[in-house]
């Protein structure tokens, strides 16, 4: 069965209230988009970014009567916003395919380091010999195709093979899929704990250790304020954005043993010395940063 799609290019203050009318009108979905391709970043907290363009598209069963649609919501658009003129709308036929098989042929294994592999759930992993992590690219989280998961599953993966993982700890900060903290396992960490503000994050970290063969007391999944002050753990990864991993140094350098190691991701490159500069702060030994695509990895170390 084809599609109708009508689509419009709106400035950002207009977007809510033309998808209200695509809605009326009886929009199986509605997809906004950059119309620029323009990355927004890290906003202030009690924000809400907006692009400076936004592509608005309605998707319809109905195929009938478009005209009269298009009628129905420039009359509707005068009503709401008088005197602002509405935005150009266009429209197409889109033939009926198989949009899930679609989506899932664009996701692939990757191979992190020497030994890792993420796979996709219905794929079959490349070598059979390797650490192989089965994950589902359809959660909203971590999947090991951004640059900053690849920065640390990578620094994992090497950390393995140097013997600095086997037997150990390891403490994954903003956890998310789960990712991290269920590669360092696969890769010989002794046990886990994954923390997160996110309750579907947690949910989808338990979907992922299930999916993985892995479960407590191996992985440990809790909130923050659920995390006891006083553990200390060898390995230490955070993998979320370059604020918070300023403003929570001290409480992850603090759960750092002595001599353990440390991976921090999610940072911009234009970011990375603000962030050197806090943990340096808190009495660690910190490294170059490590840049991929603009993304930046940071580890060090804690003395003793």
């Amino acid at each position: 069965m084809p599609w109708l799609q009508l689509k419009a290019h709106v400035p950002p203050e207009q977007a809510d209230t033309l998808e209200e009318l695509l809605l009326d009108e009886g929009a199986c979905a509605i997809t906004l988009q950059d119309a620029h391709d323009d990355p927004v970043f890290e906003p202030q907290r009690g924000t809400t970014p907006l692009w400076d363009e936004t592509v608005l598209t309605g998707l319809y069963d109905d195929l009938e009567g478009v005209e009269a649609m298009l009628g129905r919501l420039a009359a509707a658009w005068a009503e709401v916003m008088p005197g602002e003129p509405c935005p150009e709308i266009a429209y197409e036929l889109l033939a009926d395919r198989d949009w899930e098989r679609e989506w899932m042929d664009d996701f692939h294994p990757l191979q992190m380091g020497e030994r890792l592999w993420i796979v996709p759930s219905w794929h079959e992993p490349p070598d059979t010999g390797a650490v192989n992590l089965h994950l589902d690219p359809g959660l909203a989280f971590g999947t090991g195709t951004h640059p900053t998961t690849a920065l640390c599953l990578a620094w994992l993966d090497g950390l393995a093979v140097a013997d600095g993982l086997e037997g150990n700890a390891v403490l994954d900060i903003g956890c998310g899929s789960g990712i991290l903290a269920i590669a360092a396992l696969k890769l010989g960490a002794a046990y886990a704990v994954g923390t997160d503000i996110d309750p579907q994050a947690l949910q989808a970290s338990r979907d992922n250790a299930e999916r993985n063969a892995v479960a407590e007391p191996d992985l440990r999944l809790c909130y923050p304020e659920q995390l006891d002050d006083t553990a200390l753990f060898p390995v230490v990864v955070a993998n979320i954005l370059a604020g918070p991993l300023v403003e929570l140094a001290p409480m992850i350098a603090g759960h750092m043993a002595p001599g353990g190691r440390l991976a921090l991701s999610g940072i911009l490159e234009a970011q990375a010395n603000e962030v050197l500069d806090a943990y340096l702060a808190c009495g660690l030994s910190m490294d170059e940063p490590e840049v991929r695509e603009g993304w930046v990895r940071v580890t060090g170390c804690r003395p003793g």
